[in-house]
């Protein structure tokens, strides 16, 4: 199919840019003692990042290079604010000119060139991309337009069958090879999503095919990423996380926590009446802080756990709200905080849900202050696990959120007895020095760095000591509205 789009593009057509694979970023991979992730050379690398789309204003201006300038420059900000990838869907189907196919199988000139680009852009900044290949909400709700549709040519009568019907299969496989070969030898791309909110609906109402579908895919991708490059880029498959809640009687956790063929987990967190349609910041972050560890607890083999999607679904989608900026400023930075604090690897990756779909400069230093916190912790060798911080000196309406392993710890520490009207935290009120006890880590000497996550720096440190029993007894510098730790120790016993 290569072969195919350089005969359409014809002498006389724009060549595209190179395929990306020959610039200088190191590949991803899960690290090998702990559930986060390292570049091939060993280093720590923590996803920081967002959604976006080729078809937002962020990034429109790579279809058919009208205005790349503008997009590295949006690109080289986002490198700036800590940014380290960004999650992409090959095509995005809310609009009709940006399928990669045209009819199945004839891959569209101006897209490949798009992502041409938009690859070498990402070699150039040093962002990466967690790429999935089909954007099944618009797929569905667009489905007569859909290359894969019957009536455009394509293998499917509805989008019920996505995942049973074997022409259709023959399909994606067939996109997931032409990106593998077109762009899989690039170190910009972080990971496959092979799948984008896997859901029974595309399968006849059964998730009983999900095990089959998920491994054809995922040995599909890895077996020719072998075979052209000797090694192979992370893998995930999505899922819309409430439908865990909705549909217990299904068999939705083991292939999404647990599949063999699978690197990292990862879900779509909307919980209902707190992420999807906040009315409090605080809230929803203790309801990510809940999910996480509940999704962590699913996993049997310590691979990494994250969220892909996240924010105001409900309220932006159903009642038309655009969050108040300010708000949904405070609103975003408590979620990464908790997600991160509860074992996530990196701060979750926002849906916008604003007009238009872009993230707010409020939101872009929260992710340049989690970036800047990352240093303080050492994530290949932190096998970490939930752990329930003890408060003392502190009103009763104050949250911990937590997790380390015998060396380090990670806590998130959120007043909820100050919010105001607006729904935010007053960051006025009286400060608090609660005194933590936090278990699980070894004896000897801990250093012990408190972070400001609004200003993006530390606002103090101490050394604290952990006896013979372990467990380390520390007192937070005073606060008035949220402040993260990060505990390392310093030496044995």
């Amino acid at each position: 199919m290569y072969r195919d789009f350089l005969a359409e593009t014809g002498p006389g057509a724009a060549r595209p840019l190179p395929p990306a694979g020959r610039g200088p970023l190191p590949w991803i991979a899960v690290a090998p003692n702990a559930p986060y992730f390292v570049t091939e050379t060993g280093e720590a690398w923590t996803p920081v990042g967002h959604n976006d789309a080729i078809s937002w204003t962020t990034l429109d201006g790579m279809f058919r290079r009208r205005d790349l300038p503008g997009v590295e420059a949006y690109l080289s900000g986002l490198a700036a604010s800590g940014v380290t990838v960004l999650r992409l869907m090959l095509e995005y189907a809310q609009v009709r000119h940006r399928y990669i196919e045209r009819p199945v199988g004839r891959f569209v000139p101006a897209m490949v060139r798009l992502w041409d680009d938009l690859f070498a852009v990402c070699e150039r900044v040093g962002l990466r991309i967690l790429l999935t290949p089909v954007d099944t909400f618009w797929t569905w709700l667009h489905w007569r337009h859909h290359p894969y549709c019957r009536a455009q040519g394509g293998p499917l009568d509805h989008p019920s069958r996505l995942l049973l019907c074997p022409a259709t299969r023959a399909a994606i496989k067939a996109r997931l090879a032409f990106a593998v070969e077109r762009w899989g030898g690039s170190g910009a791309l972080f990971a496959w999503d092979l799948w984008n909110e896997i859901h029974p609906a595309q399968g006849g109402d059964s998730a009983d095919g999900f095990p089959d579908f998920i491994a054809d895919l995922s040995r599909h991708v890895r077996d020719l990423e072998m075979r052209l490059y000797g090694r192979s880029h992370p893998q995930t498959v999505s899922i819309f996380g409430p439908e865990l809640r909705w549909r217990p009687h299904m068999p939705l956790a083991e292939p999404i926590f647990r599949h063999p063929s699978l690197d990292f987990a990862t879900i779509h967190i909307y919980e209902h009446g707190t992420i999807d349609d906040p009315r409090d910041t605080v809230a929803p972050a203790l309801g990510m802080a809940r999910i996480v560890r509940e999704s962590i607890a699913e996993i049997t083999d310590g691979r990494p756990f994250l969220d892909t999607e996240h924010g105001p679904i409900h309220a932006f989608k159903d009642r038309k709200l655009t969050l108040a900026e300010a708000f949904d400023d405070e609103y975003f930075r408590h979620i990464q905080w908790a997600h991160l604090a509860a074992g996530g690897a990196g701060g979750g990756m926002r849906w916008p849900n604003r007009r238009p779909h872009v993230l707010t400069a409020g939101m872009h230093d929260a992710q340049r202050a989690l970036s800047a916190f990352l240093p303080l912790i050492d994530w290949p060798r932190f096998r970490r696990r939930p752990i329930e911080v003890a408060v003392e000196d502190a009103p009763p309406h104050l949250a911990a959120v937590a997790c380390g392993d015998e060396r380090q710890a990670v806590v998130w520490l959120v007043r909820r007895d100050t919010l105001g009207t607006d729904g935010r935290l007053r960051r006025d009120a009286a400060p608090v020095r609660p005194r933590l006890s936090v278990p699980g880590l070894g004896p000897g000497h801990y250093r012990v760095t408190a972070f400001d996550t609004v200003a993006g720096r530390a606002c103090g440190t101490l050394t604290a000591e952990a006896g013979p029993e372990g467990g380390l007894v520390v007192e937070a510098p005073p606060f008035a509205a949220d402040l993260a730790l990060a505990i390392q120790a310093e030496t044995g016993p």
